[in-house]
């Protein structure tokens, strides 16, 4: 770059910060007349100007900035490789994806059964279906919202090939057990980590527990890029399966913009295609195209160095929550996370108790009214949900937790653009309602 270009750049990002510093500086909060949303965007004019500085350079395809940003994932996270693609979604279809290659010997076949759970977001669940195979749904727990290792075990069956979970609203299972559980079975266990980024289980972070983990950077996650995801995995039998898949399913291993990095592109002989093939157009897999763009991987990047920032202000602002609510707990079963783990939180998951004197309707909507924003846990039941009327399925015990979380359960929220003006709004929301239904 020459030094006339080089200074307009300059030029070009100051008036970038320029623009947020006039556009995205925010107000104080006015309690009944502003929104609290329950997660969202937490960015500066570090991420904008990262963008720009990416649209300048114009690689509009997954290149350098994804390159950077995949090396410093995997480091976080404590794994080998990580793989960027354009929605945690797509990274659960990957993953899961990745267990049925034919590169695989013990790949997992249609009508094999994989364990997870109803109450939880769809996408966790899908791929085992687009791919063939059977969910077997177990139970959760009120409290911590994941299912219980002695559940998972009696769930296992004849033509159980794996398991699939979420680390609900951040916090994970007994992955201690689910590990002992996975090597005496010789299953497979996928990690959706999409809600979970910074949570740890005895220390290590979730993430890098499974053959296969998932992430999401959909804007309510702990970070962002807008649309984004990304598969990790320390096992390199699955890098090659992993890229294959999200690069329309090719065999070549090149990096966008370059050739013959094996050093034998016209030599190859696979399947029955004349020998010399160009290896660029050999696919071993029926695949996809999953990438995001580059511009999305340089805003990750300002987004993973603020995340250990964004881990503390979650975990605080849940404490704060689950401190200040305590006194409600004849009402409300309250969060509480997996002995041995330390979540990331999503969010503030409340239960209605039974014996309450209001409904959950009741509270959610005092609170909607109060510019409280909610959420349920995401699809309930997803059995009772219309897509998946007919699916094949397996049940497992009964899903009476899940039944009675999709009926009185609900999340607020705990991401790091809470301020604490907005946190004792929320918290004086809670104790104004309740006052006005004690007995």
């Amino acid at each position: 770059m020459n030094k006339k270009a080089e200074k307009l750049r300059g030029e070009i990002l100051k008036k970038v910060a320029d623009y947020h510093r006039l556009v995205h500086s925010k107000a104080p909060f006015i309690p009944g007349k502003d929104r609290i949303p329950y997660s969202g965007r937490t960015f500066d004019e570090k991420e904008i100007q990262a963008a720009v500085a990416a649209s300048l350079d114009f690689w509009l395809t997954l290149g350098p900035e994804g390159a950077a940003f995949e090396k410093k994932l995997a480091e976080f996270v404590g794994v080998k490789h990580a793989f960027l693609c354009n929605s945690g979604s797509s990274a659960n279809l990957l993953a899961f994806s990745a267990l049925t290659s034919p590169k695989l010997k013990n790949r997992l076949q249609p009508g094999d059964e994989v364990i997870t759970v109803a109450c939880g977001f769809p996408t966790t669940v899908n791929p085992i279906i687009q791919n063939g195979c059977v969910p077997v749904f177990v139970d959760i727990e009120l409290g911590t919202y994941v299912p219980r290792t002695i559940d998972i075990e009696a769930a296992i069956g004849p033509r159980t090939r794996a398991m699939m979970l979420a680390h609900t609203l951040g916090n994970p299972p007994d992955l201690d057990g689910l590990h002992a559980i996975c090597k005496q079975h010789s299953l497979y266990f996928v990690e959706d980590n999409c809600d979970a980024l910074g949570s740890t289980f005895r220390g290590k972070m979730t993430g890098s527990f499974g053959h296969l983990a998932t992430q999401s950077f959909y804007p309510p996650h702990q970070i962002t890029m807008g649309e984004g995801g990304a598969v990790l995995t320390n096992e390199t039998r699955f890098k090659r399966i992993v890229e294959s898949l999200r690069d329309w399913g090719r065999d070549c291993w090149c990096e966008s913009g370059k050739d013959n990095t094996c050093g034998k592109r016209f030599d190859w002989q696979l399947g029955d295609l004349p020998k010399g093939y160009d290896h660029k157009y050999i696919y071993s897999h029926i695949g996809y195209n999953l990438k995001p763009t580059d511009i999305q991987a340089a805003i990750g990047r300002e987004q993973l160095i603020k995340l250990p920032l964004f881990v503390q202000r979650r975990r605080d602002n849940h404490a704060r929550l689950l401190r200040e609510l305590k006194n409600l707990e004849e009402f409300f079963v309250l969060p509480r996370a997996t002995p041995g783990a330390e979540p990331c939180w999503f969010g503030f998951m409340l239960t209605v108790r039974e014996t309450a004197p209001f409904t959950k309707s009741q509270i959610v909507q005092f609170l909607e009214s109060r510019g409280i924003q909610t959420r349920m846990l995401f699809g309930g039941n997803l059995l009772r949900q219309p897509a998946y009327t007919d699916i094949p399925h397996r049940v497992a015990g009964s899903l009476l937790n899940t039944d009675h979380v999709m009926n009185r359960g609900f999340f607020v929220g705990v991401y790091p653009g809470l301020t604490d003006a907005m946190l004792d709004h929320m918290i004086g929301s809670f104790h104004e309602f309740v006052g006005t239904h004690r007995k």
